[in-house]
């Protein structure tokens, strides 16, 4: 297991500062990805699209991120993990800014299909450098950390870019995210470290070109990590897209209200993402998965029926829904960077991420052509969509009990 080579005195401050880089590398990488769809009644009014554009949209971010990630597995173990990640995020800050500049609906997809070639490398860069870095039972308290980024992107970069959208245009929340994210690249710069243990032990053994792929093949506790991947991937990314569009359309929830969603749901995360991280370092990752998963599919099916405007069922709705959610998720990524072993681990998280972010298009897709408009501009079959992806979850328990990990 690859450690800092450093005194012990300084071993917990260097960690922390490591975190802190990632989180906020995460930070703008999410924040860049959510701000899309709270997004979504103003770009469906502003290009005049229809839900299955607008689901086109959003999954072509993941799509083309889920590709790039997939090619990125075969020679990600062969690098230090700095050096991936670097050159990773200067791509995705400057797919970002184009996002900004883009006049047009099919120029904006461009430069969301860019901007995903590279952020879809990120999140399994930062996977790989916390699995390397903290032991397993260290670990799911170190995701805990790094996923506060999800919070903090949702109490303060989705409301901020709300407001920028509104009193500017739709444009400034990714100037805004490009900007910040050049000030990240500094802060890679000077606080990652090289992380390259990887390559010594890589560099005993001898390696096939496709020895991430099939180094994958022949190891079915490998394969059952993907598959839950997969399944949670599919349940959670169908709801998520359409959750503001729904809202404001169907329930008659105001666009100027949306803000507080994300601002309650992630205001609540922040402090509950590292207490699941302990808890699940504490009780184990499974049991402490499967009483979220369960949880999770109770505000699935409320936000999918929302039948009311009322500010304080919707925000208490969506405040349980981010807790479970999230609260699903660490455990989660705990288990799953923990079925391979240090030398194969940047291949096998890259190969991850892709699969998720793939998923994710497949299910905001799916989910565009379930989802239909009614005459009178209100969406149709959105409970169909809450049904399918309870079962998912559901049905991610079973897999997940048979993920085992290697440290």
């Amino acid at each position: 297991m690859q450690i800092f080579t450093i005194e012990n005195s300084l071993v917990s401050q260097k960690e922390k500062l490591l975190l802190f880089v990632l989180a906020c590398l995460n930070f703008t990488h999410i924040m860049d990805f959510m701000i899309m769809m709270p997004l979504g009644p103003q770009l469906m009014r502003y290009f005049s699209i229809s839900p299955q554009e607008f689901a086109l949209l959003v999954s072509a971010y993941s799509f083309s991120a889920g590709l790039s990630g997939f090619m990125v597995a075969f020679i990600a173990d062969r690098f230090p993990r700095k050096q991936i990640m670097l050159t990773a995020y200067i791509g995705f800050i400057v797919g970002t800014l184009a996002c900004a500049m883009a006049p047009t609906f099919w120029l904006l997809m461009a430069a969301r299909t860019f901007a995903g070639v590279f952020g879809g490398v990120l999140g399994a860069q930062v996977m790989s450098i916390v699995g390397d870095v903290f032991e397993y039972e260290r670990r799911a308290r170190a995701m805990g950390v790094v996923m506060t980024a999800f919070s903090v992107a949702s109490v303060v970069g989705v409301p901020l870019g709300l407001y920028l959208a509104t009193e500017i245009s739709w444009h400034a929340p990714f100037w805004f995210v490009g900007i910040l994210g050049i000030v990240v690249i500094g802060l890679i710069w000077l606080y990652v470290p090289r992380l390259d243990g990887h390559l010594k032990e890589r560099a005993q053994t001898t390696h096939h070109p496709l020895e991430a792929v099939t180094h994958i093949l022949h190891d079915s506790n490998q394969l059952r990590a993907l598959l839950l991947t997969s399944v949670i991937m599919l349940g959670h990314f169908s709801i998520i897209p359409f959750i503001s569009p729904y809202l404001t359309i169907n329930a008659g929830f105001g666009e100027n209200q949306l803000y507080l969603i994300y601002a309650v749901g992630g205001a609540l995360t922040l402090f509950t993402s590292p207490q699941v991280g302990k808890l699940a370092d504490r009780k184990g990752k499974y049991p402490v998965f499967v009483v979220f998963a369960l949880l999770s599919t109770l505000p699935m099916w409320l936000i999918t029926n929302m039948w009311t405007n009322s500010l304080v069922i919707v925000l208490g709705t969506a405040a349980i829904f981010f807790v479970f959610s999230n609260g699903r998720l660490v455990p989660t990524q705990a288990m799953t960077s923990s079925v391979v072993l240090p030398q194969h681990r940047g291949s096998f998280m890259a190969i991850n991420s892709s699969l998720q972010l793939l998923m994710q298009a497949v299910a905001v897709y799916l989910a565009g052509i379930v989802i239909q408009k009614a005459p009178d501009g209100k969406l149709l079959h959105y409970d169909w969509v809450g049904y399918g992806a309870m079962v998912l979850i559901t049905l991610s328990i079973f897999i997940a009990r048979r993920v085992k990990p290697v440290m």
